[in-house]
């Protein structure tokens, strides 16, 4: 490979000249994606819930010296990721990338011997599938809006094995990613007709990797062994392992360069095989 093209790719995953916004940013897997970003120059904007979290990532960037801003900010309100994105475009003037990643499950919208199917409380099945979905959709729209503006920009959203073949005890979390995956092809075409080819809409489907939202399904809380669901998922994993959130990184870094100029409306899994094993 000739110094030419070599410079080529370092350009290509060079983010000095960009901003990125993160949300759920302080969470297990999208602060290595924040780090990432951080480490290759981009201006990182760490949305999270929690305030204290998000800043607490932003100080550990900056002093490994990178550039990033801790917001407060709640995907499910649009005021809230009004006012963030606000407190985006003041300190870094523009918004070039968005990385949905609020979402989640909880215990009370899971099926188990105690709590079935038919008595899942409706607040937290309201909860799961609203904070997936609406909380892709609201910060896609204020965020997507400026990017319409600007005629550029990527939205990466974060979909989930789910999508593509439902697991059993969690119907919320399964619909709901399952419409994330579909807004991110709708989104994708829209905002490339109707207002630049020069928006890319993408996801990625994450395999299994053990967050706070999923660590009581696949392992004890006691003894930190697998549970039988754990065991049955490794057991479906081609390479026998959990993902681990630096796993996540290469692809999410391709996605929101121009590596992937032609790349729109895709959903890439990252999952260890898991998608390709027919469990034969």
């Amino acid at each position: 490979m000739t110094g030419e093209k070599m410079m080529e790719i370092k350009q290509i995953y060079d983010f000095s000249d960009l901003c990125a916004v993160v949300t759920g940013g302080a969470g297990v897997l999208c602060a290595e994606m924040c780090r990432a970003l951080a480490s290759l120059g981009a201006k990182v904007a760490i949305l999270d819930l929690n305030l204290a979290n998000a800043q607490k990532l932003a100080n550990e960037i900056q002093e490994n010296g990178g550039t990033a801003l801790g917001i407060a900010c709640n995907v499910l309100d649009k005021e809230s990721v009004q006012s963030a994105c606000d407190q985006v475009l003041q300190t870094f003037g523009k918004v070039d990338i968005l990385i949905n990643g609020a979402g989640g499950n909880k215990a009370q919208a899971t099926t188990s011997a105690e709590l079935p199917f038919f008595d899942l409380p409706h607040d937290a099945l309201k909860w799961v599938f609203e904070l997936n979905l609406m909380g892709t959709i609201l910060p896609s729209q204020v965020f997507g809006k400026k990017m319409a503006m600007q005629e550029q920009g990527v939205i990466l959203n974060i979909s989930s094995m789910n999508a593509f073949r439902p697991l059993t005890r969690i119907p919320a979390y399964s619909a709901a990613k399952a419409g994330v995956s579909n807004f991110t092809q709708w989104l994708a075409v829209h905002l490339t007709q109707e207002y630049s080819p020069r928006i890319r809409v993408n996801a990625i489907a994450p395999g299994f990797f053990v967050t706070e939202q999923n660590r009581f399904l696949l392992t004890d809380q006691e003894t930190g062994e697998l549970t039988s669901r754990g065991e049955t998922i490794i057991a479906h994993t081609p390479m026998n392992r959990f993902g681990t959130p630096e796993d996540l990184v290469g692809t999410v870094l391709w996605l929101v360069s121009p590596a992937s100029a032609f790349i729109t409306g895709v959903v890439v899994p990252v999952d260890g095989g898991f998608s390709a094993f027919s469990g034969v």
